[in-house]
C-alpha cells in the first residue's frame, strides 16, 4: 500500500540570525515535528541581514551584502517555482514601506506559479501605506485571494481595507517555556524591574527613563535593568547620558544584549517586567516573562491585550504617558503579594495559551486546511 503523498509546502520567511520575534516564529515552524511530519516543506530565507548590527546600517559594503542575497533568494525561488509543483506557498513577509517593496517580489512570484496561498502578518503599519503610491495597487495584488494569518482579530483594523475578514484566520505565537523556570519568586528588599528588547524609543526607552525618574523623586526603592542591543538613534553612549540627565546612575543599569541563560537567569531574578511599547504587534518578549512569573506593566499597544489583561496578570498603562506608567509600576513596587498573584496569573494563562505545543497545534490545523 503506497504512502499518501504529503501536500509539499514552499515557506519564504525571515530565519536567524538575527534573533527577532518573526525570524523566531518561523523557526519553531522549521523545526516542529508535528509540521514536518504532515507537510513536505522547502525554505527561502528572506532575510538580507544575518546580524543584528547590519539592520538598518546601510554602508555600501552592507548594501552590497544585502543586495546579493536578496537576488540569490529570489532566483532560488523562482528556480524551486519552476521545478517543483507546490500544494502551497507560505510567505512571511513585511506588509509596510521598504520592507514590503522587497518582499512582494517573491508574493507575486508564488502567485504565477501557485493557487494558494498564505500570508502570516508578524508586523503591520499597512493601514499608513495603502493609500500611497505604490502600495494602492502593489498591496491589493499581492494579497488578493490570499489567506492572511493575524496573531490577533486586535491587528485586522490594520489591514481591513486590503484583505476581506472571510480571508482571516487567527493563530497567537507560542514560546517553549524553560524547564528551570522559578515559579516562587523571592522576595527582594529592593524589587528589581526589568526591560528587556533592543533600546528602541518605539519600544519605551525614553518614556520608562521618565517613570523611573518620577518614583525615584518620590523617595521609592528600587531596581531597573535594561537588556538588550543597542539602536542608531539610542546606543549604550546615549542611554549613559539619558540616565545620568535624570541622575538614575545608582539605580538604572544597562546590561547589554542577553542569550540562552544568562537572559534567563535576568528573568529569573526580577521581580516586575516593564515594557512600554508604543509600537508592537505581539511582543514574544511578554510571554517570556509571564512564563517566567514575572507581573507584566505594558500598553493596550497591538495585540498586547490578548497577552496581558489589565489587572490579572498585569497594568496596562496609557502609551507614551510617563505618569500613568509611573502609577503602574509603583502599584507593584509596594506590593509583593500582588506581584506573586499577578506572576502566579500570568504563568498559567501562558502555559495554558501561548506554549510552543499550542501554537504548532493552531498552525498545524491552518496549513492543513488551506492546503486542501
Amino acid at each position: 500500500m503506497k504512502n499518501k503523498r504529503k501536500p509539499k509546502i514552499l515557506f519564504v520567511a525571515t530565519l536567524p540570525p538575527p534573533i527577532h520575534g518573526s525570524a523566531v516564529v518561523s523557526q519553531q515552524i522549521k523545526e516542529s515535528k508535528l509540521i514536518n511530519d504532515t507537510f513536505d516543506g522547502e525554505w527561502i530565507n528572506l532575510s538580507t541581514s544575518r546580524k543584528m548590527d547590519e539592520i538598518g546600517k546601510n554602508t555600501p559594503i552592507n548594501l552590497c551584502k544585502k543586495l546579493f542575497r536578496f537576488i540569490s533568494s529570489l532566483f532560488r525561488t523562482l528556480w524551486l517555482l519552476i521545478i517543483h509543483r507546490y500544494d502551497m506557498c507560505y510567505l512571511a513577509i513585511t506588509c509596510h514601506g521598504d520592507g514590503f517593496i522587497k518582499d512582494s517580489p517573491y508574493a507575486l512570484l508564488c502567485k504565477l506559479f501557485c493557487k494558494k496561498i498564505i500570508i502570516h502578518q508578524h508586523n503591520k503599519g499597512m493601514s499608513n501605506d495603502v493609500d500611497n503610491w505604490p502600495y494602492r495597487w502593489l498591496l491589493p495584488l499581492v494579497y488578493k485571494n490570499a489567506k492572511v494569518i493575524l496573531l490577533s482579530w486586535y491587528l485586522y483594523p490594520d489591514i481591513e481595507r486590503v484583505v476581506p475578514k472571510e480571508n482571516v484566520l487567527i493563530c497567537p505565537n507560542g514560546i517553549k517555556i524553560p524547564s528551570t523556570v522559578k515559579r516562587n519568586k523571592e522576595k527582594h528588599v529592593v524589587p528589581r524591574l526589568l526591560f528587556l528588547s533592543n533600546l528602541v524609543e518605539t519600544k519605551g526607552v525614553i518614556v520608562l527613563l521618565d517613570a523611573l525618574k518620577i518614583l525615584a523623586d518620590k523617595g521609592i526603592s528600587f531596581q531597573c535593568d535594561f537588556v538588550g542591543g543597542e539602536s542608531r538613534k539610542i546606543d549604550a553612549s546615549r542611554f549613559a547620558e539619558e540616565v545620568d540627565k535624570r541622575q538614575l546612575n545608582r539605580i538604572v543599569f544597562y546590561r547589554g544584549r542577553k542569550y540562552g541563560e544568562e537572559k534567563e537567569m535576568i528573568l529569573d531574578q526580577s521581580d516586575v517586567f516593564v515594557f512600554p511599547s508604543m509600537e508592537d504587534c505581539f511582543p514574544l518578549v511578554i510571554l517570556e516573562a509571564m512564563s517566567h512569573s514575572l507581573p507584566i506593566v505594558t500598553t493596550a499597544e497591538g495585540a498586547i491585550p490578548d497577552e496581558v489583561t489589565d489587572d490579572v496578570n498585569g497594568f496596562i498603562s496609557e502609551k507614551g504617558n510617563a505618569v500613568s506608567l509611573a502609577d503602574c509600576i509603583e502599584k507593584l513596587l509596594y506590593d509583593g503579594e500582588l506581584r506573586q498573584k499577578m506572576g502566579k496569573a500570568g504563568n498559567e494563562r501562558v502555559e495554558s495559551l501561548f506554549s510552543e505545543k499550542k501554537f504548532e497545534e493552531r498552525m498545524h490545523e491552518i496549513l492543513l486546511r488551506c492546503s486542501c
